[in-house]
């Protein structure tokens, strides 16, 4: 039989984030992007969530190389992780390899993985694939879309991408998808995330056009808050303040880190003198200063968060101050974000946020654009990728108007890939995959066990039970002792308190009548008791934990 190229997504389908999909045809294996998701509200304690490289490690010697569509965090953040347990060259434009090489510096890596640099329009042999890297339009400088010609035909990854015919790093080259829908493309992979939204998405410069306006109407400091890996936007601020004959000061790790690499590479164009120190700020006249702030999103730990709540150690958010909110909150972060919004209101700052003010706009496709790029791919087979399952379902039916076979729409899942031939697509058989929890230093340590038990602590608390008994007869010596966190204030309960200890002395006696010596039968019949006595008093079920002490 003849080969057939797999595509296995191992992350990015069902869920916004941890964007990595796998090709593999005979001896040869690449890796397209290799990116994080972030915890939802019933991951108490996890900080990352990265996918699951059981199949990148079993399969090490078929692996070519990872090709990195550009540098935000859900497309390049598991890097550090994956190069831990597998090696392979990554390869990438100038500003995704710059912030690469800043993670695996983090992680200690920076000198055992090979970081190849390369321009749109360059191309790179890996095994039997030939990746083309096609330039694009998004929130980040350097953004490409992939070409990947395979021995059965050509397959196009787009990436995050918008169409942006005044974008200052030019247009994405439609020209080159349309070239390559000419010659024949068996299967597109396109991104999903603004398939809800009709029309086109706004171009950057009228977020530019915005700032004007907001600088043009204040004499007091301005606070600018984006996402860290916009630079765009960072290069839209840093413009309008030169303009306006104001200085720049940067706070937040990840905001100092993309100016950084933006500046040595030569993407940030900054006169000079215009970037100054943080704390120079404070000898400066209000109206001669921006401050641009990580914080967007209401992280607790940014610069933004620790101004609002008075933590910075630098900025004080004074009565005047205007504070731009140049994003959009994520879903599920409305709430943080309105948090720092109203404790900014609070301090007497000006706080300009409205959708409406023209401060923010998409980095991604909405459902013109995206019939744009099937129409010129003309795919054979079409994937959606990077959204939940009503984006991918939405965008089956937008390639569906567009023409194409239903049966040639396939919606895939994570781990379950497809076998493509040059005539047909069907469903693979699965591999390992899902997520794996990053909680501080530890990385899958954390797994559905323990998120069940925080979850359970976090509603309902925790009860220990301690008892000492002898272990020549198994007589109650002390105790039982009550302890109790999360679930009532004790000294408010003492009644209660009383009768818990008398139901776990029944429940000790009972087992003393029928001679059980067995510490683990012991503790199973206090926490049974015990819990199905609060439950029937109180409506609650907390975890229950019982210790025996044997003297």
């Amino acid at each position: 039989m003849a080969e057939k190229l797999k595509i296995i997504p191992l992350g990015g389908l069902d869920e916004i984030g941890k964007n990595i999909t796998v090709l593999e045809y005979g001896k040869d294996m690449i890796v397209v992007d290799c990116g994080v998701g972030f915890p939802d509200e019933e991951m108490y304690g996890v900080d990352l969530v990265i996918p699951d490289f059981t199949y990148l490690v079993n399969n090490q010697r078929k692996l070519r190389g990872f090709f990195i569509t550009h540098g935000h965090e859900d497309h390049i953040g598991s890097i550090p992780y994956c190069m831990q347990q597998v090696n392979a060259p990554i390869h990438g434009t100038a500003m995704t390899c710059g912030l690469i090489k800043l993670k695996l510096e983090e992680h200690r890596l920076a000198d055992k993985v090979k970081l190849i640099t390369h321009k749109p329009g360059d191309t790179v042999k890996a095994g039997c694939f030939t990746v083309e890297f096609i330039h694009v339009n998004h929130s980040i400088a350097d953004a490409v879309a992939f070409a990947i010609h395979t021995p059965v035909g050509t397959v196009i990854f787009t990436g995050d991408f918008k169409i942006d015919p005044t974008a200052s790093d030019g247009m994405m080259d439609l020209a080159r998808l349309g070239q390559l829908g000419n010659e024949g493309v068996l299967a597109l992979l396109a991104d999903s995330t603004n398939v809800e939204r009709q029309g086109y998405t706004p171009s950057e410069n009228t977020v530019a056009e915005g700032l004007d306006r907001q600088f043009k109407s204040c004499d007091q400091r301005i606070i600018v808050t984006t996402f860290a890996s916009n630079m765009h936007r960072l290069a839209a601020v840093i413009a309008t303040a030169e303009r306006y004959g104001r200085k720049v000061a940067v706070t937040g790790r990840s905001m100092e880190n993309m100016l950084k690499v933006a500046q040595e590479l030569g993407y940030l164009k900054v006169k000079q003198g215009t970037i100054v120190d943080i704390a120079a700020t404070k000898s400066l006249p209000k109206n001669k200063v921006v401050i641009v702030s990580t914080g967007s999103q209401g992280e607790n730990m940014s610069a933004l968060y620790r101004m609002a709540f008075s933590t910075h150690k630098q900025v004080d958010i004074a009565a005047g101050d205007r504070i731009i909110i140049s994003a959009s909150a994520i879903p599920g972060n409305e709430k943080a974000v309105s948090k720092i919004i109203n404790e900014l209101y609070r301090k007497g700052a000006d706080v300009v946020y409205e959708k409406s003010e023209g401060l923010h706009v998409s980095g991604h496709a909405c459902q013109e654009e995206l019939k744009i790029v099937h129409a010129l791919t003309k795919p054979k087979f079409f994937i959606p990728v990077h959204g939940e399952q009503r984006h991918l379902q939405l965008h089956g039916r937008l390639a569906k108007q567009m023409g194409m076979n239903p049966k040639n729409i396939c919606i895939g899942e994570i781990g379950v890939g497809f076998e493509l031939s040059k005539r047909s697509c069907k469903s693979a058989a699965p591999v390992p995959a899902g997520m794996v929890l990053v909680d501080g230093t530890g990385v899958g340590d954390v797994g559905s066990v323990v998120l069940r038990d925080r979850k359970h602590l976090a509603q309902d608390g925790m009860i220990v039970v301690c008892v000492n008994l002898s272990g020549q007869d198994g007589g109650v010596i002390s105790g039982p002792d009550i302890i109790t966190r999360g679930f009532i204030y004790v000294k408010e309960s003492e009644e209660l308190m009383d009768e818990l200890r008398q139901v776990a002395m029944e429940a000790i006696e009972r087992c003393q009548r029928k001679r059980i010596r067995d510490w683990t039968a012991i503790k199973s019949a206090i926490k049974n008791d015990l819990s199905g006595y609060l439950y029937k008093t109180t409506k609650r079920n907390p975890m229950i934990l019982p210790v025996i002490m044997e003297i």
